[in-house]
């Protein structure tokens, strides 16, 4: 990701998950990419109190995805749609411009990938297939296929 934190901050930022484990697999997958150049170029910028920025921000979002799972709103409900909206700014405004096509495609790995699903699941039972119907709900309410 081109992370340019000291380990001290990188410790205090990510905690104990360090995301340079994961740089090798994320290159091989999609390093040929615009998104990916996009987001090296824009991370590799960031210092800590971006990073932290990013993780209040990042908390904020999941929270509402949560908030709307345990109220029992249906995942193409107004209230899940936008908050996978404010999901799908989030990565846009952090990483990479993320369109409908691109974050429907995070949804199922999100879902499908055990990685990805046990960081939701640790959240609440359930959170990674719902943040995944979210999210393909409101790409199909933005018009993409």
């Amino acid at each position: 990701m081109g992370i340019s934190l000291n380990p001290e901050e990188m410790l205090e930022v990510f905690g104990e998950s360090d995301p340079r484990e994961h740089e090798a697999e994320a290159q091989q997958r999609w390093g040929e990419t615009d998104a990916y150049r996009q987001s090296r170029r824009r991370t590799s910028s960031y210092t800590k109190d971006d990073w932290l920025q990013i993780k209040a921000a990042t908390e904020q979002v999941e929270e509402g995805l949560l908030d709307a799972m345990t109220a029992g709103l249906p995942p193409d409900s107004p209230e899940a749609m936008d908050a996978a909206e404010a999901h799908r700014a989030n990565i846009s405004r952090w990483y990479y411009d993320c369109d409908h096509d691109i974050h429907r495609g995070l949804g199922e790995m999100y879902r499908s990938d055990p990685r990805f699903a046990a960081h939701y699941e640790a959240r609440a039972a359930g959170l990674a297939a719902y943040v995944c119907a979210a999210i393909a709900a409101n790409a199909d309410r933005a018009g993409t296929a």
